[in-house]
């Protein structure tokens, strides 16, 4: 056992020292331009909070983001938008997290190799490709949900403010600072573009595209057309939350159609069998059947 941590160690530090001697060779790097932005971006929606892992992949993250290229790097700043910049992630930290998870999981698949286990090897191999992008992937769906959840109610509130006589900008001001959780962040980060000089169009754009969801695309669309067409405000507020109570109510009949079918099979798979054996057994030994004279034992 000793053994096999000691080869883990020396392992991990050659792929180490191998990769920071890359680094070193090349040149400085120079981080991608939009990564300012995601940096402004996360520190706008969380707490940047550094971590044991941050702070040792930091000096790999330039080599690892231009392994990356700057095209996917643009796709990994989206999937972070879309996920709140979770725990104060940004793309650096990402490109951290990315070394040393790499570092940890094919340096660890060595030795597993070397001992002749194939499989946990690979599940290390795994672990070091995709462990962060589960992190983010599963931020991604519950930020989605949450912001579902709190945009009809906001709306409503929202109208309630706007019909007391306060400009739009006035009450979503007002209202996004009584409201906490992923919705609150996004709005605060679009009045901070329409105080830095931003349209108010060009900031509601900006919020559909750091969000994958479709009510709030839905909020976007809807609140554009009014103002293209001179609409009350207060009645597009209203008519929004109602059409997005709607969707949220045949997306749930939806989900329990698709329910029904799933609890049929686990019911007749596990549940009957089951439930037909234990009736059988009880039958039998309430029954005072000598199972000796049946075996012939």
């Amino acid at each position: 056992m000793a053994i096999g941590v000691l080869l883990a160690l020396v392992a991990g530090l050659s792929v180490a020292g191998v990769a920071y001697g890359i680094a070193l060779y090349r040149s400085e790097a120079k981080l991608p331009s939009d990564l300012a932005v995601a940096l402004e971006v996360g520190a706008t929606r969380t707490t940047v909070v550094g971590s044991a892992v941050d702070r040792l992949g930091m000096r790999y993250a330039p080599f690892v983001l231009r392994v990356m290229g700057e095209k996917r790097v643009g796709k990994v700043r989206r999937r972070i938008d879309l996920a709140g910049n979770p725990g104060g992630l940004t793309v650096d930290r990402y490109a951290a997290r990315r070394a040393v998870y790499g570092i940890l999981g094919f340096g660890g698949a060595l030795v597993m190799l070397m001992k002749g286990q194939l499989l946990l090897a690979l599940v290390l191999v795994a672990f070091g490709l995709f462990w962060i992008e589960v992190g983010i992937w599963a931020a991604v769906r519950e930020r989605r949900h949450a912001i579902e959840r709190t945009l009809p109610d906001f709306l409503d509130v929202l109208a309630v403010v706007v019909s007391a006589g306060l400009s739009f900008r006035q009450a979503l001001d007002r209202v996004a600072e009584k409201y906490e959780g992923p919705w609150a962040d996004e709005l605060r980060i679009t009045l901070r573009q329409m105080d830095m000089g931003v349209s108010r169009r060009q900031a509601f754009e900006e919020l559909r595209k750091r969000n994958d969801s479709e009510q709030v695309a839905q909020f976007v669309t809807a609140l554009q057309q009014g103002e293209e067409l001179g609409a009350p405000i207060v009645e597009t507020l209203i008519a929004i939350a109602n059409d997005m109570r709607r969707t949220d109510a045949q997306n749930a009949r939806r989900r329990a159609a698709r329910a029904v079918p799933k609890a049929t099979m686990v019911v007749t798979t596990f549940m009957v069998p089951g439930t037909m054996i234990l009736l059988i057994a009880g039958f039998f030994i309430g029954s005072g059947t000598d199972f000796g004279s049946i075996t012939g034992d």
